[in-house]
């Protein structure tokens, strides 16, 4: 069934003349125009694809693109009105990396406008559903992405994350996603959101095409000036190397069930039971696993923290969607009428609130408050985390307090659970630490994920960890319960 295959399955059937790349395309092709209506995970569907004949590890599988990375001739969307009509003129270097090894791009995917939000719910053309619950979001910003893997209209999607865009949409879609080192792979092409805290990432539908994917897309572009020189290793081939005595930890004050006893949060509850468990099995797997203790005041202070940053860097990102160069022109008799014409209805309200919250931290008289003050806290927890990783060969944590959230659910935002699980995920991109979540059971019929975090430059390690638990979750595949048809 090709909705359940993996990468190295479905090469596997090409090399065999099981299958072409040409009924690799149309199968996908199809389940993208069927699922399209009630899911809404494209902006653009391919109809009419290029093929190229490569010899590579994803030569002829099909993908999807989210659509904020540039790709020549192609709607660029980033799923915003004030960029609705917008055709780059040139290739993001992950497309054109995708390009040379022959993989085909089947579409471009619905994320949150500009990247911005956690829901998948403010793009232009409507909001993304769950595969497992139309009730319930899939998470953002890498919405659409996440959505064609889940439904299994793609063995692999290309997403961003900035804060948790991709590993989060993962945790609530049963699937796969991996956010390298920061620098390992260039972000030339993608629109920025905000510059030290965007990496690009993957969705899979196991560890190992995580790691398959990765090897193609790393290596250092002189487009990119933070791109880390090419390591020189093949993920894949370490992927299943052996893990005795590699030590773990996890943060009791994130995920202490004791700590949220008051909360009537049954949900909760069961998300940290369950982690509990596969904690127990992890150390039977062979990892050392312990708990450790960090101020709490720290930890709730990742979420502000990653608010001031990201507004402001966002604001500064995006001045250039004025409606001169891009976008609709708006009315006005000047340029300032003009562009405060076209920003008030090309952007939604969410994007416009970050906007103003980004001007207002850049301000002069808030910037050593506000901005420099946000930085100084992300050196403190990126501090705290590294030398953790001088005793730890990594982190493992729940991805989420719970489940995929329904449409209309609210949250607390100075709960505990919102500001420690809900946030932690930010870690990640503060330090440019690898990280990636894999499905590790179900809450009321809803998958839920855990979340492996390493030092910088230990891709490999990472992968590798997870690898092996993954093992032990008994969750491979469990995004081939989604949907009833097959092509």
């Amino acid at each position: 069934m090709y909705r359940e295959k993996t990468i190295t399955e479905l090469k596997q059937d090409l090399e065999q003349g099981l299958t072409t790349k040409e009924e690799l395309f149309d199968k996908a092709n199809r389940l993208a125009h069927y699922f399209q209506e009630d899911y809404n995970s494209f902006v653009t569907i391919i109809d009419r694809p290029k093929f190229k004949e490569k010899n590579s590890s994803i030569s002829g599988i099909p993908y999807a693109l989210k659509d904020n990375f540039s790709t020549s001739g192609i709607l660029t969307t980033a799923s915003s009105n004030i960029l609705k009509d917008y055709i780059p003129v040139y290739d993001a270097t992950v497309y054109k990396k995708l390009k040379s090894a022959g993989a085909t791009l089947v579409g471009k995917t619905v994320l949150d406008e500009l990247a911005m939000g956690g829901t998948g719910t403010t793009g232009h053309t409507g909001i993304v559903r769950n595969p497992w619950n139309k009730e319930r979001m899939i998470g953002g910003s890498s919405a659409g992405s996440a959505a064609s893997v889940a439904l299994g209209i793609v063995p692999f999607a290309i997403g961003s994350d900035t804060g948790d865009s991709v590993r989060k949409p993962a945790a609530f879609g049963g699937i796969v996603g991996f956010k390298p080192t920061y620098g390992r792979i260039s972000r030339y092409g993608l629109f920025a959101f905000a510059s030290s805290l965007d990496h690009v990432a993957m969705f899979t539908r196991n560890v190992k095409d995580a790691a398959i994917v990765t090897d193609v897309l790393k290596g250092y572009d002189p487009a990119d000036m933070v791109t880390l020189k090419d390591d020189e290793k093949k993920y894949v081939e370490s992927i299943d190397d052996d893990i005795k005595g590699k030590k773990l930890f996890y943060i009791k004050e994130i995920c202490d069930k004791e700590l949220y006893k008051n909360s009537n949060d049954k949900e909760l509850i069961e998300v940290l039971d369950k982690f509990n468990d596969l904690i127990e099995k992890c150390k039977a797997l062979g990892f050392i696993v312990e708990e450790i203790s960090i101020d709490k005041k720290l930890l709730e202070a990742i979420y502000p923290t990653y608010m001031c940053i990201s507004c402001a860097e966002a604001t500064s990102n995006n001045a250039n969607l004025t409606g001169i160069q891009f976008g609709p022109r708006g009315e006005g008799d000047t340029i300032e009428e003009i562009m405060f014409s076209s920003r008030t209805k090309g952007f939604s309200e969410l994007i416009k609130r970050r906007f103003v919250l980004g001007s207002y931290i850049l301000q002069k008289e808030n910037q050593e408050k506000l901005f420099l003050n946000a930085c100084r806290v992300r050196r403190m927890i990126v501090d705290k985390i590294t030398d953790l990783f001088k005793t730890y060969d990594g982190m493992i944590l729940p991805a989420s307090g719970g489940i995929a959230p329904k449409f209309n659910d609210s949250s607390e935002k100075l709960s505990d659970r919102y500001l420690l699980l809900e946030n932690h995920l930010a870690i990640g991109n503060f330090g440019g630490f690898p990280s990636i979540t894999i499905p590790y059971g179900f809450v009321d019929d809803m998958p839920i994920g855990v979340n492996i975090t390493g030092r910088i430059r230990e891709d490999d390690l990472v992968l590798n960890m997870a690898n092996k638990i993954e093992t032990i979750t008994g969750c491979k595949n469990i995004f081939s319960k989604v949907g009833d048809i097959d092509v």
